[in-house]
């Protein structure tokens, strides 16, 4: 089984409570073959909800308490992603899930590449929050366009 971000299906769950639907996913989601998931859903966090980046790190820098998430508007949400990474690695060890299909970019998901904490639209190499718990914890992550093979992160 694998772990597909909500947005990709189709669910309206993202901070702006719109979706990245790619059909791909969604025919996945639909044939049964993946379980949609959404980090800052779980975490506690509405749709939508004010923008949140990684402020100077990584998503394993937030797991270790050297750096914080935080909104557009400056606000800590640091707490809310690190309880939906939690939750999103509960979900993927109850489903025995060997892979996790994240959307690129994301302070939650992004997978090698993840805006900078500038909300300038730039992207460094690194993991969001429960891209970097599930890896690890064994799981292979991926983002949405190395799974079907099209592009990758340009730093």
């Amino acid at each position: 089984m694998k772990l597909v971000s909500a947005c990709l299906c189709g669910f309206n769950c993202k901070y702006d409570g719109k979706n990245n639907i790619n059909p791909y996913f969604r025919k996945l989601l639909q044939e049964g073959q993946v379980i949609p998931v959404c980090p800052e859903q779980l975490g506690g966090l509405p749709t939508p909800r004010t923008p949140a980046e990684i402020a100077g790190g990584s998503g394993q820098h937030v797991l270790t308490g050297s750096c914080r998430v935080v909104t557009r508007d400056g606000r800590d949400v640091t707490e809310n992603y690190i309880k939906g990474a939690y939750e999103t690695l509960k979900l993927a060890q109850w489903a025995k899930a060997d892979t996790a299909i994240l959307k690129s970019r994301s302070p939650s998901c992004g997978t090698g590449c993840i805006y900078d904490g500038s909300f300038s639209h730039r992207t460094h190499t690194a993991d969001g929050v429960a891209a970097a718990l599930l890896k690890a914890n064994g799981i292979r992550v991926m983002d949405e366009d190395d799974y079907i093979e099209k592009g990758e992160c340009q730093d």
